[in-house]
């Protein structure tokens, strides 16, 4: 894991991936197993946030006077 930088979505995405991979294999000793296992759920965390914020952000328009406000569809 990089120190002094958070991590992208997509480099948090592909660490769990892997951490699935490793635990669905089944040659995991416990004690490791259940790190892994609290180290994948930090980064389930981690990505939800993230997916969250995304889409928080793109549902708001960038007004003219530098205002946000929500994006509405107009029917």
């Amino acid at each position: 894991m990089k120190e002094n930088k958070e991590l992208t979505f997509e480099e948090n995405l592909n660490q769990l991936e892997n951490i699935v991979k490793e635990l669905e294999n089944g040659n995991v000793p416990l004690d490791e197993a259940i790190e892994k296992f609290n180290t994948a759920m930090k980064l389930a965390k981690t990505c939800d946030e993230k997916l969250k914020n995304a889409e928080t952000s793109v549902s708001k328009i960038l007004n003219e006077d530098g205002t946000l406000t929500d994006f509405k569809v107009e029917e």
